[in-house]
């Protein structure tokens, strides 16, 4: 299904760029343009500046390390091809089989349930973060290579807000600078230690750490993973997540992630590794990632003219540690309340950014976040919880309610019988895995003493 590795391996730099998006300006005739600070140019920060461009917006986009990736399984659901124009070409890989892989290797495979011609695209982050931004470009906003250490507070709202930076260019004999940049509003797309947050006192949260591992393997194993996508269970990969093999364009990525044994991130990545087994033996680890992710959204994500999406907002799904999609729509949402706000009344202000943005995002996500977070908490607290999530996993009508809710971005709603039916399985593999699951963590005990 998935294209050969040869060609699926874009550069970059290579990406053809189509740039359509219009709309109303934001500066009508006789007033000045808004200018807007976007610090960070991932799916997020470069969403945010496509739209603020787009409307006539001056729009800076700043960028700490444009060659930089972040360690990313690299799934997104299959509405945001058409929803975000991303061209098909920039796919490495289409997954039509996932199998989720319980502590006790017992595997729930999902192939059977997907909708006809579906799929899950797998990019990869540079690739894809590339060309999000150079459609910003086109757009019109200023690539900035740079790194934000300040930011200056207006001490009116008439006041401008100053980006402090220091300026670099990628290109040989780079020259360093510092630089500062008056604008009317920021948005802070710059992960999850975001220090466009800490500057505007957004509040702490809790984050997590993902390790990766990109590791290339003989052909014959490569091609196992062509259109399949792995996902593994247990306390050896992840106290509070998941493991996963994903296939890219000429190799998988490895990893895992957790928020309560941060310290312990290498050995849970062999035991990822070594749950995998002999299906990446041989394989060669090319490239080796780690990123902090966010567990919930900050206390504060707007702050006066000052609005956070993306990591920065914290949003990342707890149950699937998904994050793209909401990146890319919180910035492009965030963007267009500015713009539009310009427009009607040529000001910004905290009001309209949480009236535009906080409040259309919440209405349409906030139960969602909420959803997965419950599964998040009853399903991963041990063994016997994960258990119980395959063996459920493995259930046709959990499998359409999940594919249809992931590929398209929307709760879909449940019929009373078939939730009745589920409620009850539910109850019936938590009490058959207990046991199972207590079983697991006796032996893995026993492993660790021996």
């Amino acid at each position: 299904m998935a294209p050969a590795a040869a060609a699926c391996c874009h550069s970059p730099a290579r990406i053809a760029i189509s740039c359509s998006a219009t709309s109303s300006s934001a500066s009508p005739p006789g007033r000045s343009p808004l200018r807007v600070a976007v610090v960070g140019g991932g799916p997020a920060g470069a969403s945010a500046a496509e739209a603020l461009a787009s409307s006539g917006a001056r729009t800076f986009l700043l960028e700490r390390s444009p060659a930089g990736a972040k360690p990313c399984g690299g799934a997104i659901p299959l509405c945001m091809l058409d929803e975000f124009a991303i061209p098909r070409d920039l796919v490495d890989r289409r997954v039509t089989r996932m199998r989720v892989v319980s502590p006790s290797n017992l595997a729930a495979d999902f192939s059977r349930s997907l909708p006809p011609g579906a799929h899950i695209p797998m990019l990869r982050r540079e690739v894809l973060d590339s060309f999000l931004r150079r459609r910003a470009a086109e757009a019109g906003a200023e690539l900035v290579p740079g790194l934000v250490t300040s930011l200056s507070l207006p001490a009116t709202p008439a006041d401008p807000y100053r980006v402090h930076y220091i300026s670099s260019s990628s290109s040989s004999g780079s020259v360093q600078g510092r630089g500062v940049l008056e604008v009317d509003a920021v948005v802070g797309a710059d992960g999850a230690n975001s220090r466009v947050a800490r500057e505007v006192a957004a509040g702490e949260y809790t984050t997590a750490i993902a390790f990766q591992e990109r590791v290339r393997l003989p052909d014959a194993a490569m091609a196992y993973y062509d259109d399949l996508a792995e996902m593994y269970v247990g306390d050896d990969v992840s106290p509070d997540f998941y493991g996963w093999v994903f296939p890219k364009c000429d190799h998988v990525a490895v990893g895992t992630g957790t928020v309560a044994a941060k310290p312990d991130i290498k050995r849970l990545q062999y035991g990822i590794r070594a749950r995998a087994g002999g299906k990446i033996a041989g394989g060669r680890v090319v490239k080796v990632e780690a990123h902090p992710i966010p567990e919930h959204p900050r206390p504060r994500r707007v702050v006066g003219r000052v609005a956070l999406v993306g990591d920065a907002a914290g949003y990342v799904t707890r149950c699937s540690g998904e994050g793209i999609y909401f990146a890319a729509k919180s910035g492009r949402l965030c963007g267009r309340a500015m713009a539009e706000e310009w427009a009607r009344t040529g000001a910004v202000t905290e009001a309209g950014i949480r009236s535009g943005y906080l409040r259309r995002w919440d209405d349409e996500y906030l139960l969602m976040f909420r959803f997965l977070d419950l599964l998040q908490r009853v399903f991963y607290g041990g063994n016997a919880g994960r258990e119980a999530l395959v063996e459920m996993c493995a259930d046709e009508y959990v499998q359409r309610r999940t594919f249809e809710s992931y590929l398209y971005k929307r709760m879909v709603p449940g019929e009373p019988l078939g939730d009745l039916r589920l409620l009850w399985r539910t109850v019936g593999s938590m009490v058959r895995c207990g046991v199972i699951g207590r079983e697991v963590e006796r032996l893995r005990r026993l492993e660790l003493q021996a």
